[in-house]
């Protein structure tokens, strides 16, 4: 080490114990404010689609906030967790400057730490069972800042640990897709020693982490760093190939593989159907997130651009559809717009991705429906007709129902709109497979403890089971049918 490289840690350690000398008792851990994530400002960030907005906490900034950690004797924080991190164990590592040792507490359940600590919605799973939540009404421990801070500081020290296999038991599992679920999924399986092959329709291994967020959320180089560990462990990866087209599953029986996971997600895009929802100039959020994030089609030199535009609607209160609108705006919108049935505060969207588009000037346009969209001479969508809503009794959801105000159309010049009103699953796998039960929605049926199909060597999660859910509850699903998985071939073959 360096003396610049010895000062600047004696400094560190130093603004530390300034910090925390005086709060070390539990009844002093409460009084510190959560600490808040330095992000880059929004009028720099709206020029690049490829700069992360929230830049991380310090080893200060992560340690300060570590020791607000209670370390309660029933963690009701992992109970909050889907896949059952271990989260006072890797929070009190942080707060002792045990940062590697934080990041691999992570990996112990999580394949994808570094990217859960940007994408998931903590505010609803383990901060929302924080104790501080629960019984003292003030802000959580932010598990997910520190989640992120652990797994960036292992990428950028250069040590990065290898969670450790078993040894080989001959067995040979597939998982078909390589979303969120099937990486938890192959990880889990990997490490009791299977054979494990990841198969992938498109070109880019990583799902929906690849295609449908956006670098400014999650830097493709994260999720390729997560990917590389999970290859380092023995994990196979064939891209380009389509189960049900490229091979069939007696195809890949005959190869010899005994099982399978079926996470093949929900990518089949929802419109509304509503007169001119065809007109040039209206695209699902599917195709306006996959052109962008996977094709670089923002780039107007390659051979997939996207259509621009300067009044741009984006139909929807989701986080797709706020990735959507935050992504025109970086695209050069002028007047980057949601538009949402519901109100504000119904928004299913997290309320840190709707902060966000508010900072970068999106527009919000709520109790508002579509019911038409009108083109000019060329057939390119030019204005929408929108009607006002209001909210009636709660709906199946526990949300109240909107309901249309008679009268009150008006229409809005639009030159793009983005259709990110939800998305069905993906009807490959169900119509390839005979006898697999499928529900009225498309969706695979699936015991909810097991994650087993009909057939019993198919299981299935994310998506393709859920019918659109978060990253973390897909990675849940994984790790449960991986349990599941085991428990059927060890007894398959202690059973023959």
């Amino acid at each position: 080490m360096s003396t610049n490289q010895e000062y600047l840690k004696a400094e560190r350690e130093k603004e530390w114990r300034v910090e925390l000398r005086k709060k070390i008792a539990n009844k002093e851990r409460t009084a510190i404010a959560r600490t808040k994530m330095p992000e880059l400002d929004p009028f720099e960030r709206i020029k690049y689609q490829d700069r992360e907005v929230n830049l991380g906490l310090s080893e200060t900034q992560a340690r300060v906030e570590a020791s607000r950690c209670l370390d309660c004797p029933t963690p009701t924080c992992i109970e909050g967790c889907p896949v059952s991190i271990n989260i006072p164990k890797f929070i009190k590592n942080i707060e002792r400057g045990e940062f590697l040792e934080a990041a691999k507490t992570l990996k112990e359940t999580s394949a994808l730490p570094a990217v859960c600590g940007r994408v998931c919605p903590q505010e609803k799973q383990c901060e929302a069972n924080c104790f501080y939540t629960q019984k003292m009404k003030k802000e959580p421990v932010a598990i997910g800042y520190l989640e992120r801070f652990a797994a960036d500081y292992e990428r950028e020290s250069g040590h990065m640990s290898i969670p450790e296999v078993a040894p080989p038991n001959g067995i040979k599992v597939a998982a078909i897709g390589s979303g969120p679920a099937s990486l938890s999924f192959a990880g889990d399986m990997i490490k009791l020693g299977y054979e494990v092959t990841v198969f992938e329709a498109l070109h880019e291994i990583g799902g929906v982490l690849k295609y449908g967020i956006p670098e400014f959320r999650l830097p493709n180089k994260i999720v390729d760093v997560e990917l590389a560990n999970l290859e380092k462990m023995g994990v196979k990866f064939e891209r380009n190939f389509i189960v049900g087209k490229t091979a069939s599953f007696e195809d890949l029986k005959t190869e010899g593989f005994e099982a399978f996971f079926v996470a093949s997600g929900a990518g089949l895009p929802r419109f509304m159907n509503i007169p001119g929802e065809n007109y040039n100039g209206i695209m699902s959020s599917n195709e306006y997130l996959t052109r962008v994030n996977l094709m670089n089609a923002a780039n107007d030199q390659f051979d997939t651009p996207v259509i621009k535009g300067k009044n741009v609607a984006v139909i929807g209160g989701g986080n797709t559809a706020m990735d959507s609108v935050r992504t025109a705006k970086r695209l050069g919108a002028e007047r980057a717009m949601i538009v949402y049935r519901r109100s504000r505060e119904e928004m299913p969207a997290r309320v840190e991705e709707v902060h966000h588009a508010e900072e970068e000037g999106v527009e919000f346009i709520n109790l508002t429906n579509p019911v038409e969209y009108f083109a000019d001479e060329k057939g390119r969508v030019n204005r929408m007709r929108v009607q006002r809503m209001e909210l009636g009794e709660p709906d199946a959801s526990g949300r109240r129902s909107p309901n249309v105000v008679e009268g009150s159309e008006y229409d809005i010049p639009v030159d793009l709109v983005v259709v990110a009103v939800g998305v069905s699953p993906n009807p490959l796998i169900p119509s390839e497979v005979k006898d697999l039960k499928v529900s009225r929605w498309g969706t695979i049926e699936v015991d909810k403890d097991t994650m087993q199909s009909s057939i019993p060597e198919i299981f299935a999660g994310g998506d393709i089971v859920r019918g659109g859910a978060t990253v973390i509850l897909a990675m849940g699903d994984g790790r449960k049918a991986a349990a599941s998985m085991h428990n059927y071939l060890t007894s398959k073959k202690l059973n023959p």
